[in-house]
């Protein structure tokens, strides 16, 4: 299973910053990074929460399933 965060492209989009969105959501720049490079491993309801508010998006825009080659039996 693997899940991409577009988080980035959201906030492309709504053009907002990095320092800008973490101050929104009360979350540090190192976190919010980690996120957006897709290197988190879990995320909290509640952040995402924060950031759907903070960007006016649905957890569907920023979140994105893809199946691995590996479930595919390739």
């Amino acid at each position: 299973m693997a899940i991409i965060v577009n988080l980035d492209v959201m906030m492309a989009k709504r053009k907002i910053s990095l320092t800008e969105l973490a101050q929104k959501i009360d979350i540090t720049n190192a976190n919010l990074s980690i996120l957006k490079n897709n290197k988190a491993r879990a995320v909290r309801f509640s952040t995402l929460n924060e950031i759907c508010k903070a960007l006016e998006c649905q957890p569907g825009d920023i979140l994105e399933y893809i199946e691995d080659d590996e479930e595919c039996g390739e």
